[in-house]
């Protein structure tokens, strides 16, 4: 089993729902601050606000662009993620066009995500996860997506919003974590709520988790 620290390491801390209000993104970076989550994930309306309470604690703020549809334009969600940059995210986890993804229309979502990558890379220090929304594709799909993001400056392929018509399973990080063939890391989310669903995904090969139950997670584990 993962010690505490490993664990919380591997976590985005997350809280997207619609009605999250200031306060819960304070107790959100409080625990972020105790635990050592790798960063916490908010809407971009909350960014500023996770930046200022978690200055100095080596917790990133991570926020999403194009969330959750994807349906957003380019140039939306370009200023999106510059917009999220200047008020202090450091992590970016976008959602491709996925109506463009089913039309199989792979030079449109190409130049999509390199145009927002080019974006958060134009900043020093910033990471780029891309969200494909795994449970709306193929897996023929899936590991098309996967060649394209392995032509961009990319980071990270992450399996889902959480608010589609599921989340991540072990099936879609496997085969995620085989098609980006080392070349990217995989990032699970979506209904990952326990230590045993944690510690599966990332026997199939997950390098971030994305979940709003980390504090529970770790609260089980042992500190080493």
């Amino acid at each position: 089993m993962l010690s505490k620290t490993a664990t919380a390491a591997l976590i985005d801390h997350t809280a997207l729902k619609p009605d999250t209000t200031e306060q819960q993104i304070a107790v959100l970076c409080s625990e972020a601050r105790e635990h050592h989550f790798a960063s916490v994930c908010v809407n971009p309306c909350r960014v500023a606000l996770a930046s200022s309470l978690l200055q100095g604690s080596g917790v990133a703020v991570c926020t999403v662009v194009g969330f959750p549809l994807g349906a957003s334009t380019t140039e939306v969600k370009v200023f999106e993620c510059r917009n999220a940059i200047e008020n202090g995210a450091a992590e970016i986890d976008m959602v491709i066009n996925i109506g463009k993804v089913k039309e199989h229309d792979y030079q449109a979502v190409q130049d999509e995500v390199c145009a927002v990558v080019s974006a958060a890379k134009s900043y020093q220090n910033i990471l780029v996860k891309v969200i494909i929304e795994t449970c709306l594709l193929t897996d023929e799909e899936k590991q098309q997506v996967c060649r394209i993001l392995l032509s961009t400056e990319a980071d990270f392929v992450k399996t889902s919003t959480g608010f589609s018509t599921g989340g991540a399973t072990t099936h879609d990080v496997s085969l995620l974590k085989t098609a980006v063939m080392g070349a990217m890391k995989v990032k699970a989310s979506g209904g990952i709520k326990t230590m045993e669903d944690l510690s599966a995904m990332v026997a199939a090969g997950a390098d971030r988790i994305g979940t709003s139950s980390g504090t529970s997670i770790v609260k089980v584990l042992p500190v080493k």
